[in-house]
């Protein structure tokens, strides 16, 4: 092919994200030097994170560029290679973003890595296998550190985070509650990962409703928490926090759209000791090894399931990523593009 299409950021989001902050763009296939490696992207990565990478404002990460390939996790296969390490049929991972094809300074460490998909399918390299495993384990085991017989209760339970955090807590003894958002997450929760009970916070009618369905679930209170949502979802499970309990800080999806989020019972972090601490998996790479190792052995042996919501082509998306934010999806969300 002569030329490959991407997307760009075309405006920052002034509330919800809509269709009209992306463009779709057609750019000529690069050619490769000596050193460079080119990769045909099978599978790229929508992950909440990348929402609040749309605003311009000071954070963790750059901002995404206007008018630059949205940025993101991506796995294909190596079709030119001018680098010994690679060749031609190479499965690999890395950070292509939204676009069909990658050219890459192979010798840049960390940039592309070869994956083996003998027991592993390749986008699970993206999800369970990838920065969202890494992410519930260290959130989990580095954070939380439960022992056994703890209660551990886990936001937005049914996605890629959440049904890992779930599964590894049940792994460790622990009883294992999911908040979810419907019926058929939670059920999904329960029947499909093993979790112990899922919260479906959709069907509560207002916050006491909602602090009595968890409060029935965690009947011991809570002694570990690892947070996806944030707003009301923290602010109820923080009232049933044990003493010395800790919290994981993963994401705060509810205020994503620039929705102010203030916490209601601060105080009950002093009253209870509280641990609460918030996480990037990328500043931890001395974990990844170890816990790459773990995830890739749970899922080839069956251990830790996974699922996945996949759109078809690079056009949708846009659409799939604001399904994305309003929960649409089971699971992990990738995009297919071969």
């Amino acid at each position: 092919m002569a030329t490959f299409n991407r997307v760009v950021l075309a405006s920052r989001p002034t509330g919800p994200v809509v269709l009209e902050n992306f463009r779709l763009e057609t750019a000529p296939v690069p050619t490769c030097g000596e050193g460079q490696v080119l990769v045909r992207i099978h599978y790229l990565s929508l992950d909440p994170y990348m929402r609040g990478r749309m605003n311009e404002g000071k954070s963790y990460a750059p901002a995404q560029a206007l008018n630059e390939t949205m940025v993101g996790g991506t796995v294909g296969e190596v079709v030119q290679s001018r680098h010994d390490k690679f060749k031609f049929g190479d499965k690999v991972v890395g950070m292509a973003g939204w676009q069909e094809y990658q050219r890459v300074d192979a010798a840049e460490r960390g940039v592309l890595q070869r994956v083996d998909t003998t027991h592993i399918p390749l986008p699970a390299y993206l999800g369970v296998v990838g920065m969202p495993g890494v992410t519930a384990w260290y959130g989990l085991k580095k954070i939380i550190a439960p022992k056994a017989g703890d209660t551990v209760v886990v936001s937005a339970a049914s996605g890629a985070v959440g049904g890992v955090v779930g599964q590894m807590a049940k792994t460790q003894g622990c009883r294992a509650v999911g908040i979810a958002g419907g019926k058929a997450k939670c059920d999904y929760v329960v029947k499909e990962l093993g979790l112990d009970a899922c919260v479906d916070y959709k069907s509560a009618r207002d916050s006491k409703e909602l602090y009595a369905m968890l409060k029935a679930e965690t009947p011991d209170g809570v002694d570990g928490y690892f947070e996806n949502v944030g707003g009301e979802i923290l602010d109820t499970v923080m009232r049933r926090m044990n003493a010395f309990s800790r919290i994981a800080f993963c994401g705060m999806i509810a205020g994503y759209d620039g929705q102010p989020i203030p916490m209601k019972n601060p105080s009950l972090i002093l009253v209870n000791r509280m641990k609460m601490e918030g996480f990037i998996v990328y500043e931890h790479r001395e974990v990844w090894p170890q816990a790459l190792r773990e995830l890739g052995g749970w899922v080839a042996a069956g251990k830790i399931k996974y699922r996945e919501t996949i759109a078809q082509g690079l056009e949708n998306a846009p659409q799939a990523f604001i399904g994305l934010l309003r929960g649409a999806n089971f699971g992990k969300q990738l995009v297919k593009l071969i």
